[in-house]
């Protein structure tokens, strides 16, 4: 068992058989320590790659992505959820479902700060059904630009997500795949890897 399953096992609170809250130490309050902590984790798992940008998607990515940048040494760039006055000139556009809002967002990254050439390395905190990170990855490619990979900190292996994105081809890192969970008994079972 690694140190987020250990974390998740100690603080997580299963709501239903597919909602998990982390919000104590990962996407409300952040436990530093623990973020540092993966960052390290993600630079470990992607070292062989040429990441020159990390990427995310607001809100909940950010802290964790900007850890691993930190790591990486490069700059991080967040889709924005919406299009705001602050955002000018071009922008790539995805339309991303959101499986823990049930809604749907158009998410938008300015041209200046996604350019061709650039190797990308996408980070998110929980992957369910993978549609933030299609959307991601549709903008990277959209810049001509190479996706490295992508970095999650729980998957929900019991859903699509994580097995859509692999058989796309994409490298995915999950520190924690979770493949069932019991709201009864809170009980949250592991994937081996």
């Amino acid at each position: 068992m690694n140190f987020l399953e250990e974390r998740i096992l100690k603080d997580g609170v299963v709501k239903s058989s597919n909602v998990l809250k982390v919000d104590s130490f990962l996407n409300h309050q952040m436990d530093i320590e623990l973020i540092e902590e993966i960052g390290r984790e993600f630079k470990r798992r992607f070292a062989n790659k040429n990441v020159t940008k990390v990427m995310t998607i607001e809100a909940s990515g950010i802290g964790i992505a900007a850890f691993v940048a930190k790591e990486f040494g490069v700059p991080l760039v967040f889709a924005k959820k919406s299009k705001s006055i602050n955002i000018d000139g071009d922008v790539f556009v995805a339309e991303v479902e959101s499986f823990t809002h049930r809604n749907k967002n158009q998410v938008v990254v300015s041209k200046k700060f996604l350019h061709e050439g650039e190797h990308v390395l996408i980070i998110d905190d929980f992957l369910a059904n993978g549609c933030a990170l299609q959307g991601l990855i549709s903008i990277v490619e959209s810049a001509g630009a190479t996706v490295e990979g992508c970095g999650i900190v729980i998957e929900k292996g019991f859903q699509i997500g994580g097995r859509a994105i692999r058989n796309m081809g994409y490298q995915v890192e999950s520190l924690a795949i979770v493949d069932a969970m019991d709201a009864e008994s809170g009980t949250v079972i592991f994937r081996e890897q």
